[in-house]
């Protein structure tokens, strides 16, 4: 190239390392860069003509309000748009801007590591001040239940007539209610019993307990890896974790049915709880229901949140604090037809 000169268009865009696509206004593409076609895994020429919703999964980019921006002569950019291809989520920025010949330029940059650095440092700030915030209103609510349950039994014992009785009774009932609810609020309070054995003794004996619930319209599917090594955990609280999530997904399935899969894998070079570990075991849990509805996926994991009508929304907050006992972390990715949680459990060697 000679001095002074600049590479013509599309030398620029080949060499971008963000995706770039040119599509009409029905989102048909007419041209793919490099990065494009690596992220849709496609060729250009098999890209060539499709619209872009046609290739995908799921898209959440809001199409409607894009095309509104254009309109009125307005770029267009949304910072957390989830595309899905191939049962594989990314999350991008987009930017929209429309081109002299009528044509739809669309930047597409991946935001999948910036954002889950950064929903990971603020939900494990959020976990710490909801968590402190829980174990004080609990102990400031067992204390006085205490006393009350102690006055009912007093004024049972009392009462001179014993149909007033029935009264006290469900006072002492109730206050056993609230404190097995602030016992499950608070967690457990001893160190379990952590032994060094295959995380598959646990799975199966979720999948039998499980079993029984079934409908006939749902379908459990085990896939197991054979060779994950065996690990130190407490089978009880990892039992207690697991049924909670495949529960969970049973119920999201709803009348309707569908397929859930429990499935273990070995994760290398993971950094749990700021640990380096050349090994981890990953246990998935993954359904084709509805998926978690969008305004409640920020504060899944907070204590009394639940998608579930009737819902106490204490499993999953449980459920982290059991897994961040054991050093390992909890996650999901949620879009409609799928749902997926995945624990991660250090493999110390």
């Amino acid at each position: 190239m000679a001095t002074g000169t600049l590479p013509d268009a599309g030398q620029i865009l080949n060499s971008l390392i963000n995706s770039i696509l040119l599509v009409d206004d029905e989102l048909a593409v007419h041209y793919a860069n490099p990065a494009a076609q690596q992220l849709l895994a496609q060729s250009s020429r098999k890209l060539f003509g499709t619209p872009l919703p046609d290739l995908l999964s799921y898209f959440s980019l809001n199409i409607g309000l894009m095309r509104e921006s254009l309109e009125a002569g307005q770029g267009f950019t949304d910072n957390e748009v989830t595309l899905v291809i191939d049962s594989h989520s990314h999350i991008l920025s987009v930017t929209a801007q429309r081109l002299p010949d009528g044509l739809i330029l669309l930047e597409m940059a991946p935001m999948d590591n910036q954002r889950r650095l950064s929903q990971e440092q603020l939900q494990h700030a959020q976990q710490i001040a909801a968590r402190d915030l829980v174990r004080g209103l609990a102990h400031e609510i067992k204390n006085p239940l205490g006393g009350l349950r102690g006055a009912a039994q007093l004024l049972s014992k009392a009462l001179p007539d014993p149909a007033l009785t029935e009264y006290t009774k469900v006072i002492i009932e109730q206050a056993d209610r609230l404190r097995n609810l602030v016992d499950r609020l608070l967690g457990p309070q001893q160190p379990g019993m952590h032994v060094t054995e295959s995380i598959h003794k646990v799975a199966e004996r979720v999948v039998a307990l499980v079993s029984m619930e079934l409908p006939e319209n749902v379908t459990l599917i085990r896939d197991y890896d054979p060779s994950l090594p065996e690990l130190l955990h407490d089978p009880d609280q990892i039992e207690q974790v697991l049924l909670n999530i495949v529960r969970n997904a049973l119920q999201a399935l709803g009348p309707e049915g569908g397929e859930i899969v429990l499935r273990t894998r070995t994760a290398f070079q993971l950094t749990l709880h700021g640990m380096r570990y050349r090994l981890a075991a990953r246990i998935d849990v993954e359904d084709n229901g509805p998926g978690i509805p969008s305004h409640l996926q920020d504060t899944l994991f907070y204590p009394m949140v639940s998608g579930r009508e009737g819902g106490t929304g204490l499993g999953l907050s449980i459920a982290r604090n059991l897994i961040d006992q054991h050093s390992g972390k909890i996650e999901f990715t949620s879009w409609p037809g799928h749902t997926e949680f995945s624990v991660y459990l250090p493999i110390r060697k």
